[in-house]
């Protein structure tokens, strides 16, 4: 029921509580305690401590009752599941029934987990219960994963994002269409790395009473270890798959069989929920009023599995394709599956035309899955009011120099909010909105604001060819924000592909 992410930390979180864990300070830990805490050490009421949080930080404010229900459950798991008989009739099940599920999830991730936040916390949790033991040890096989040491310092990263960079990439060399060897032979290499990434099974033993769903079929968003498929990595890794396989073999080599296309869009599938909309890692639940115990200040939203934009816009790109070349598998599914995903896209658009981004900054972002989802299931700016609507908040949004930028300060705020300084663009956001006028056939009407667009990115380009590095443009549940250095050139690029297509349109 939990959403994946939380499940993990908070189930690692609950064992280190409910063994009362504390580390035995060492001259480390103690200049660590006197750095992070206000107030010294010793001192503090931790009974109390879970309501202070740095005003910047309150951005999911507790409300009165929700800090009177979890003092409650604190009173109430100290004073009675801490005693005999309740400690043994009650918490150590509870800590050995949490750890076997801990268990699982490590070894059906291959110890990569679903981020570094729950990596780190069932690492403590593993060495917590058994410091020498197999469990700790693999762990620690795997931080190379999360940690390495750059230019400024030592750098620890959420996860890996190689399967979706491989996906958005190798879109964007199929999109220029060139007949160059160098870039021939890295299609080739980027379509075997998505052959030999793809999940094949699921889960292993009675996966859902461990509260895993099925992963046959999909693509991580690092690699193929982590073993959690999410909608929109399978989404994208399909649709190249799907353009691939229109090629010749002797250009490709060996294709992909045709039944593991099935299994990435059986999983797609199952990712819809019946408003249409498309979630990320697991079906949703329907259980939105569980948001309300959300016990974290920062992050709103986070508890329960959600339905995505992005993630369905993805979905219906990959799936209309598929319906194209494979018309008769699951034909009414297929159909039934777009129509929802149409209207849910639909219900969803903002009042100034455009679509909230979860994933990404933020309504440039969303409007730019929402708008492609749309054009791939039929819909244009003639029969389609929503694109109508989402080309007029493009064109109202563009800078005078042709570009946008706009601020992660938008996802906070839910509505637009453009980057500070007069003129501002950010080169990401220009990609993706270029983009999102070309699918909305701006180029047939006016081009004037597109050539602007394609201008500034024209011009932005460095030297050696590649593109400067600006603001972030991730965002993991509203607040926290994500660096995709692949971004600045995929979207440059992309954009620069389809413009340049809409052009010869025109001739």
């Amino acid at each position: 029921t939990v959403w994946i992410y939380f499940r993990e930390s908070f189930m690692a979180l609950s064992y280190l509580y409910g063994k009362k864990f504390v580390a035995t300070p060492t001259p480390l830990i103690l200049q660590l305690r006197e750095e992070l805490y206000l107030h010294p050490y010793a001192q503090i009421v931790w009974s109390q401590a879970q309501n202070l949080c740095a005003k910047e930080d309150k951005y999911n404010q507790q409300s009165y009752l929700q800090d009177l229900f979890w003092k409650s459950v604190h009173m109430f798991s100290e004073n009675i599941l801490n005693r005999w008989p309740f400690n043994k009739i009650i918490r150590q099940r509870a800590l050995q029934t949490t750890m076997k599920l801990i268990h699982y999830h490590e070894e059906s991730t291959r110890y990569l987990t679903t981020g570094c936040v729950p990596k780190v916390l069932c690492m403590l949790a593993c060495w917590v219960e058994e410091p020498e033991g197999d469990y700790f040890k693999k762990h620690l096989a795997r931080l190379q994963d999360f940690v390495w040491i750059g230019d400024d310092g030592l750098k620890f990263q959420i996860c890996g994002s190689q399967i979706w960079d491989t996906a958005f990439s190798l879109q964007v060399l199929l999109a220029a269409d060139d007949d160059d060897e160098i870039i021939q032979s890295t299609l080739i290499k980027g379509y075997n790395f998505l052959k030999k990434s793809q999940v094949t099974e699921n889960p292993p033993g009675d996966h859902l009473k461990m509260f895993r769903h099925i992963t046959k079929g999909g693509w991580n968003f690092p690699d193929k270890d982590q073993g959690l498929p999410d909608s929109d990595c399978t989404a994208e890794s399909l649709e190249c798959c799907l353009m691939f396989q229109t090629m010749p073999q002797e250009f490709i080599g060996e294709k992909m069989d045709v039944k593991r296309l099935y299994d990435a869009v059986n999983l797609i599938l199952h990712f819809q929920s019946k408003n249409g909309g498309v979630t990320a890692w697991e079906p949703a639940p329907g259980k939105t009023w569980l948001e309300w115990f959300n016990p974290v200040e920062f992050m709103k939203d986070a508890v329960v599995e959600h339905e995505f934009v992005e993630c369905t816009g993805s979905a219906l790109v990959a799936i209309a394709r598929f319906m194209k070349q494979f018309p008769e598998y699951k034909r009414e599914q297929v159909k039934h599956f777009i129509k929802n995903g149409v209207k849910y896209l639909e219900n969803l658009q903002m009042s100034d035309g455009s679509w909230y981004g979860s994933w990404g900054v933020c309504f440039i972002y969303g409007t730019f899955f929402a708008m492609r989802g749309l054009v791939a299931a039929g819909k244009t700016y003639k029969d389609c009011e929503a694109i109508r609507r989402a080309v007029r908040f493009l064109l109202e949004t563009q800078n005078e120099e042709g570009g946008w930028g706009e601020s992660y300060l938008s996802c906070s705020k839910r509505r637009y909010v453009p980057l500070s300084g007069r003129n501002k663009t950010n080169l990401v956001n220009t990609g993706q909105a270029l983009i999102s006028l070309v699918l909305g056939g701006q180029m047939e009407r006016d081009p004037r604001p597109v050539n602007r667009a394609a201008k500034v990115l024209i011009n932005s380009q460095l030297d050696n060819g590649d593109y400067p590095q600006e603001e972030m443009s991730g965002v993991l549940s509203v607040n926290l924000k994500l660096h995709y250095p692949m971004y600045r050139n995929v979207f440059t690029l992309w954009a620069l592909t389809h413009y340049t297509q809409a052009l010869r349109m025109l001739q």
